[in-house]
């Protein structure tokens, strides 16, 4: 993907009802795939690829949403410095961080 900012994510935002998941992705992971032992995850345009922006803006989608989904150094980096995420949460899939935010 040419073009694109170094802190650049692909972002969509899924709702259900007074639900609003953000599903985050590193820009340079879209349409890829990582395994670790039996673990696969698909890191697929359908859930993760809404739109391409900033991980500020990113950011402030997950203030409003009730869950998020985040996969890449880079978002959950940032997720972990806002304090949106505890950096025990963090789990690594084939070397790349992944967490999810649930708010309660």
């Amino acid at each position: 993907m040419a073009g694109l900012a170094l802190d650049d994510v692909w972002v969509k935002v899924h709702k259900q009802g007074k639900q609003v998941l953000v599903a985050i992705c590193d820009a340079d992971l879209l349409g890829k795939e990582i395994k670790h032992g039996d673990v696969t995850i698909r890191i697929t345009e359908r859930f993760y690829g809404g739109f391409l922006t900033d991980i500020e803006e990113a950011l402030r989608l997950m203030e409003e949403a009730t869950s998020a989904n985040l996969i890449g150094t880079k978002i959950v980096e940032a997720a972990v410095k806002r304090g949106f995420i505890h950096r025990e949460a963090v789990v690594e899939i084939a070397s790349i961080p992944h967490a999810m935010m649930v708010k309660v």
